[in-house]
Formats: structure tokens, sequence, C-alpha cells
């Protein structure tokens, strides 16, 4: 059923009780009286999206999406359940599965209601239409070329793909983003919008971008973590800026360098002392 997923130009067959059946060829589709653009008249034609309704029938509504077979676009996430995966809302009245098998490892960075993904619309292997996410060999066609004149400045985007090396995302503007692990505080959710700074225009027209303050401004809240840290640990931590980065990262998921920023910033302010190799609030 090569139309399944797409737009189609149809003519109205006859009417019947619950709507109308639409033919285009030898191919027949049923138009809900819920799904029709007010009242049709035989051989009418009309534009329809096709797709198959809970019983497997072959389904046609005159609210067309914004996304169809190997089209793609933005989806809004309206429901997710962890047996399944993510439902997105592509402009129709039907909502489309994005699979479990397509989303995150972690659930914790599975995307949320009002999250947007970037997918077309494809076929299982039993022919059920799904919500397929862009691949990188799909973003590395449809995306911009960033221009060397967005070096420092502030940029939006939703994230397409995320891992522990880092997280990529698709600018407002349409450009890539990459964002290195080192650059983030948290791992952000798949289809997440997030804002940062663009700290390089690549060669090849992509960017790298960081969602840390500028120094001035994570050194406050760094150090604010740090003692919060250090109240909930009876006043005491084991790490001091002679510490390992590996360490450091791993408890504070920051780097070593900001870290004794931090720390020199509460030593100044006489809030905190070290001995030992142990940072200890005064």
């Amino acid at each position: 059923m090569n139309e399944l997923g797409t737009i189609q130009s149809m003519s109205v067959d006859r009417k019947i009780d619950t709507g109308y059946v639409l033919k285009k060829d030898t191919t027949e589709a049923l138009l809900h009286h819920n799904e029709a653009d007010g009242e049709l008249e035989v051989d009418q034609k009309v534009d329809v999206f096709l797709y198959q309704d809970k019983k497997g029938n072959l389904t046609a509504s005159m609210k067309l999406p914004n996304i169809v077979m190997d089209q793609y676009g933005w989806g809004t996430v309206v429901n997710v359940l962890p047996h399944l995966g993510a439902f997105v809302d592509i402009g129709t009245t039907k909502e489309f599965l994005v699979s479990k098998d397509d989303l995150p490892l972690f659930e914790d960075v599975w995307p949320k209601e009002e999250d947007m993904l970037y997918v077309t619309l494809g076929k299982d292997r039993k022919g059920r239409l799904l919500a397929i996410p862009a691949t990188e060999g799909v973003i590395a066609r449809e995306i911009e070329l960033a221009p060397d004149s967005l070096l420092n400045q502030t940029v939006s985007g939703r994230v397409y793909h995320t891992s522990r090396e880092g997280t990529a995302i698709i600018t407002d503007d349409n450009y890539r983003g990459f964002i290195h692990h080192s650059e983030r505080k948290s791992e952000p959710r798949l289809g997440e919008l997030v804002q940062g700074r663009i700290i390089e225009v690549k060669y090849d027209g992509t960017l790298n971008i960081s969602l840390r303050p500028l120094k001035q401004h994570g050194m406050v809240e760094d150090s604010d973590m740090i003692l919060e840290h250090l109240e909930e640990h009876d006043g005491m931590i084991p790490f001091s800026d002679k510490s390992d980065p590996e360490d450091i990262r791993g408890t504070f998921n920051i780097s070593k360098a900001a870290f004794k920023r931090a720390l020199g910033k509460l030593m100044k302010e006489g809030k905190i002392e070290q001995r030992d190799g142990n940072t200890y609030l005064k």
C-alpha cells in the first residue's frame, strides 16, 4: 500500500452513514465525517492524508500533516509510555509512535510532553506507520552551513541526539550544533529546547556550543554548589585544588579549573579552608 503516510488527491465515490468513501484508481479510503472539511459531494476531489485505523483499514483525513513519508519535520511529544516509546503530533488527527528502540537507552533522557522530535514517517515490519527520528546523514543533508559571524553569540535549539560523549542539536536557524559533555552540567533530554553560547564555528559549517555560563558567572554557581555539597556532608569534602580532575568531574560535573576557581573564591571570602587534601566549611 504505497499511498500509506502520504497526501493524495482522491474523489468522493459515495456517501455512507459514517462519512465518505474516497477512491483513486483501485484504492479506496474511508473519510469519517469528523475528518472532513464540511459537506462533500460525489465526484468532488479532495486532498487527504492516508493512514490506517486501529483495525488496519485505510483511512483519510483532510487535516493535512506537516510530515509525511520521506519528508522530515518537527513533531510535538504528546505522550510517553515506557514500554512503547513517545507519541508525537505531526499536525493531523492521528498521533504517531516513536518506538522505544529509536529512543536513548536511559529513560531519564527520554523526551517529555511538549518536547519536539525531528522525524519522518516510515513503516515497521508489519507495514504500520511509525515516526522515525532523523539520522546524522539526514541532518547533514538538511541543515544550513553556519557563518563565522556567529562566534560567541547566544543560540537555542532542540536536541536530536544525546549521549555521554555529548549532545547534538538543530538550532532555531537550522544549523547543527554539538555540546561536548564538558560543556554541560547535566545531559539534556532528547527533544529538549536548550540555550547556549557558540564557542566555535567549525570548517564544515557546524557549531560547537557551551551550555556553561561565562567564567565570571559560572564561578558563582560552582561555588554555591560546593557550599551545598559541604553542608550536606557535615562540612567536609575529600577534595582540594590538588584532587584528580576525573574525580572532581565525577562528583561535581565541572572541570578542575572551574573547581579551583570556585574554591579560590570561597577561600577569599573566608568560607572554607583546606587541610590534608580535604576542604572544610569554616
